[in-house]
This record gives C-alpha cells, structure tokens and sequence, in this order.
C-alpha cells in the first residue's frame, strides 16, 4: 500500500498559519475515479482515500508507515521567505537599474 506524507499548506481563505503545523499522512488512490451513475457524483471502489491521519512530527507519521509495511513518499514544506515591509518601504525612492 502506498501513502504520501506531507505538511499541508495553508487554507487560501485564511490569512493566518493555524492548523498547517501538524503532518498528514494520506493512501493514494488505489482505484479510479469515476462519476456514479445513479445521482453523478464522483465515486471509487475504496473507502481508503477518504483517511487522512494527522501527527505531531514528520517522524511518528513516518515510524507508522514503516511499522505497517506500507510504501511512503515524503513530501517537505517549501519555506516561507518573509520579507520584512514597513510603510514607508511604499514611497521610497529606487533608481532604475540600466
């Protein structure tokens, strides 16, 4: 069984970092998608995709992959370059460079 581990990003309609600390380990889809014939909606033959378990550190999520024997792909967090603006930073004078 394959699962993916990584640190969420953060909701595009908030504006702060809450709840985008902890690790998610998820399965991947072991069958397709498909649209359900009855009422269209998108459906699979495995419940497993709708799992998503949540730790503290990259390394619990990764000791219970290992212990279960399952394949993991870890995928790590891009960094956040902060740059820091003030006001006054929105009138300052900078030449063109040529």
């Amino acid at each position: 069984m394959k699962v993916k581990i990584y640190k969420p990003a953060k909701n595009a309609m908030q504006s702060g970092r809450a709840n985008s600390e902890m690790w998610v380990l998820e399965y991947e889809l072991a069958t397709p998608r498909r649209p359900e014939p009855v009422m269209g909606w998108t459906c699979a033959n495995d419940t497993l995709n709708q799992v998503r378990m949540k730790f503290e550190s990259k390394d619990a999520a990764i000791a219970l992959a290992e212990s279960e024997g399952w394949e993991y792909v870890v995928s790590e967090p891009h960094t956040r370059k902060i740059r820091p603006r003030n006001y006054i930073d929105n009138f300052k004078y900078v030449p063109d460079e040529e």
